[in-house]
């Protein structure tokens, strides 16, 4: 056992809890969005111009969009809590923990920010039941290893251009003692469309080079 194994038992929990066979945890629903998205590019030949997002939402979700690879179209969609994009299976709930919440056949991130329902912090996850999708989640959140151990990479078939996006062990920690911490008788969303007051298709870094009008 060493302080990594939290970041399993974390993951199992909310993977229990939320209905899904795996969990990946990450450093950031940004970027839960943004590795879910870029599956869906590289992995499942989602060959797709661009993706629908909500007018209004948190500003990072289409930039994670045009990071991995695509346009974004900007339409009104009215949400609460949760959220799945046009033209791929990638639900945003970084607003929504409840039991059972899972959809099947996404990838279903969530968001752990010190505001948040449950927090680490800082934090996200994605709920898949997508074996190889977790495997492929697991490796580029260390770097494209398949284990956090630095040290064992020259026995380690390293085959990808990872990403530095894992959550720490400390972090699990705090979400595992805030998750039995928590009010079971809360809202089980935590914001909705109505509360973002910006229309993020007027913001001028979003424009014809990598967005349909």
């Amino acid at each position: 056992m060493t302080v990594w194994n939290n970041i399993d038992e974390f993951e199992k929990l909310i993977a229990n809890y939320a209905g899904s066979k795996y969990a990946v945890a990450v450093d950031s629903c940004t970027n839960a969005l943004f590795l879910s998205l870029k599956y869906c590019k590289e992995k499942l030949d989602y060959n797709i111009e661009y993706v629908e997002i909500p007018k209004r939402t948190y500003v990072s979700v289409p930039m994670q969009a045009i990071h991995a690879g695509y346009k974004v179209k900007f339409v009104d969609k009215s949400w609460t809590g949760a959220y799945e994009m046009g033209n791929v299976p990638v639900v945003d709930s970084a607003q929504r923990f409840c039991p059972e919440m899972y959809i099947k056949n996404t990838f279903y991130c969530l968001s752990f920010n010190f505001k948040k329902i449950l927090s680490t912090g800082k934090g996200g996850m994605i709920l898949t039941d997508d074996k190889s999708a977790t495997e492929w989640f697991k490796r580029m959140r260390y770097d494209g290893r398949p284990s956090i151990y630095y040290n064992d990479m020259l026995s380690m078939n390293v085959k990808d251009i990872g990403y530095h996006m894992y959550m720490s062990p400390e972090q699990a920690v705090m979400g595992i003692q805030n998750f039995y911490a928590l009010n079971k008788n809360r809202d089980s969303d935590s914001s909705c469309s109505n509360d973002y007051k910006v229309d993020l298709s007027k913001l001028d870094c979003f424009n014809e080079d990598n967005s349909i009008r």
